[in-house]
């Protein structure tokens, strides 16, 4: 197929070469249903956003291949739009890819993006995104689906694995977005249903640069718990993106944050920002920090693998299961516009379709059911933590969720 990178905004332009657009393998031209990818490509969260990319690339090729082995009636054609982990302009994405006829979207990444998107969707269009987990977003019988657990869950699984780990007193903040504070509520609230402590400092801003208050206020409440609870029974719970690095930078400059130890969200794991920024790695080895990722599962590697190579090879960036996903969600898609007589056409029957393949057929990241309000309803977590090999620093799996830490 033709390749077009879509630029922000440029959906209703490329619409129109897409369309043109003929399967290499055929003599005749058939339909082709479009599929646009709305993901921070420059932009905050952007190890994520470019490995999803490379996710919708690899998905419509392999998606293609499959239909024309089966001399099917119709394509798939992928574009994309970066974001930049912006809610404005994912709205400008989102009309922009409906205008120009594209129904069917992948992403936004951020809660705060679909929470700016999801008034727009209507009936006019599937959305699924591959990494948003605000609970507030979990509504019942509309066009969004989410293919990770939404934030209760992984809530849930950390503040089991923190409080086994022995923490009993915990500080908590969080980037002021939805997804975050979210993961901030969940997580907290689990840790003092099992009996730990939990001080929440207000969430700071999403533009903050400068994070000396923030370090102060973690650096008072920290010495607070610690002269209730003691030593090595208080940690720190982070639910951030990549401003991670410059708050690791701070905290590094106050002792008493270094001695404790450090656990973040999952908009952190993975992170090239993080790993690129000598101190605050440094910072996270020495807290013995960790962030979760959706689990992928073992018996299912001979699958998943070989795409994830795939994606590494075409972006750089190790793929985890969120980036994944997005490639399940093409093949889903797909799936449900076939078993609709490859008629893309009607929305709301295609979302039944959706709803029914993904309850039926596990993709490479595992069982893809949906609960009632279209979010993932299972899974188990990776937790990444960083080493140094050498002079360059690595993630890697260092436990799961369903493993004591």
């Amino acid at each position: 197929m033709k390749r077009t990178l879509l630029i922000l905004l440029a959906f209703i332009t490329l619409t129109a070469s897409l369309q043109s657009c003929k399967p290499s393998k055929k003599a005749d031209p058939v339909p082709t249903v479009l599929v646009g990818g709305l993901f921070s490509i420059t932009g905050n969260w952007n190890t994520l956003g470019k490995a999803s990319t490379a996710a919708l690339l690899i998905a419509e090729a392999d998606v293609n291949t499959y239909l024309d082995q089966k001399n099917a009636p119709f394509r798939i054609a992928v574009a994309y739009a970066d974001t930049k982990l912006s809610a404005d302009t994912a709205v400008l994405a989102f009309n922009s890819a409906v205008n120009g006829n594209v129904k069917f979207l992948i992403g936004p990444q951020s809660s705060a993006e679909l929470a700016a998107v999801m008034p727009l969707v209507g009936t006019k269009a599937l959305v699924i995104s591959q990494s948003s987990t605000a609970g507030t977003l979990a509504i019942e019988g509309d066009n969004v689906f989410r293919f990770c657990p939404p934030d209760n869950v992984e809530g849930a699984a950390v503040a089991n694995s923190i409080y086994n780990s022995g923490i009993t007193a915990l500080a908590t903040v969080a980037r002021n977005d939805a997804g975050n504070k979210g993961l901030q509520t969940a997580t907290g609230n689990t840790f003092t249903q099992l009996g730990g402590h939990v001080t929440a400092l207000e969430p700071y801003a999403t533009s903050t640069l400068n994070f000396t208050s923030v370090v102060a206020s973690l650096k008072s409440n920290i010495e607070t718990l610690e002269n209730t609870y003691g030593e090595g029974k208080v940690g720190v719970y982070l639910a951030s993106f990549d401003e991670c690095v410059a708050l690791f930078n701070a905290a590094n400059n106050e002792p008493v944050l270094k001695n404790v130890k450090w656990f973040g969200g999952d908009g952190v794991a993975l992170s090239a920002a993080l790993l690129a920024n000598a101190t605050a790695a440094d910072f996270a080895i020495a807290t013995h920090f960790f962030a979760p990722s959706f689990g992928l599962p073992a018996e299912l590697e001979s699958r998943w693998k070989p795409i994830a190579t795939r994606i590494k090879t075409m972006s750089g960036i190790d793929a985890d299961a969120f980036a994944l996903s997005v490639y399940d969600a093409v093949w889903t898609l797909t799936r449900a516009i076939e078993a609709n007589n490859s008629n893309a056409a009607d929305i709301a029957a295609i979302k039944a379709k959706f709803i029914e393949q993904a309850s039926t057929t596990p993709g490479i990241t595992g069982n893809l059911s949906l609960d009632a309000a279209g979010d993932r309803e299972n899974g188990v977590f990776d937790y990444w933590s960083l080493k140094k090999d050498g002079t360059t620093y690595k993630w890697y799996v260092v436990s799961r969720s369903n493993v004591p830490i």
